[in-house]
């Protein structure tokens, strides 16, 4: 299962890299976390944010925090390659830099069951971020399970925000 999640992520990091960074792709999900859609990873908030931190740039991929996943599953969404590739573009041009990844689940399943599907989205998060450049001490991967909602409200609109992997730079844990 492991090989296969892998070439998977490879796969999937291949026919990204292949695109050319086509920012005309703007998902809803982005539209809701304030992103602008912007696809220069690191580098974007450098000229134009007047000496912002690219991390806090709300106009920088980097602002964006979250990526959200269909119910019961652990694959990385195509709308959120860019954004996980930027954050290990950072973390690999800035070699002190460090994440921890929380790996979050909806109220539904097991206490035991969430734990280990909430450890699986941050896991897919990390490997994708080794895979592009990130070194595996800059990155902690941890699982809330369904402890730390970020909906309260009962249906599908809130399970979504739920089901998510969070990344969190040092400092802001």
């Amino acid at each position: 299962m492991k090989k296969l999640l892998t070439v998977l992520i490879i796969c999937l990091l291949s026919a990204c890299a292949s695109q050319n960074k086509q920012s005309a792709e703007v998902d809803d999900s982005a539209m809701r976390s304030g992103g602008s859609g912007s696809q220069d990873g690191a580098n974007s908030g450098n000229g134009s944010g007047f000496g912002l931190n690219p991390l806090r740039d709300p106009n920088n991929i980097l602002s964006q925090r979250s990526v959200y996943y269909d119910y019961d599953s652990y694959t990385i969404k195509s709308e959120y390659r860019e954004l996980v590739l930027a954050h290990a573009r950072y973390l690999r041009d800035n070699g002190d830099a460090k994440v921890l990844l929380q790996g979050n689940t909806d109220e539904r399943g097991s206490r035991e069951y969430n734990l280990a599907l909430g450890q699986k989205r941050a896991n897919s998060v990390k490997n994708a971020m080794l895979l592009s450049g990130a070194r595996d001490h800059q990155i902690e991967a941890v699982s809330l399970g369904e402890e730390k909602p970020r909906a309260t409200e009962h249906g599908e609109s809130a399970w979504a925000e739920n089901r998510r992997a969070d990344i969190l730079y040092q400092g802001e844990y």
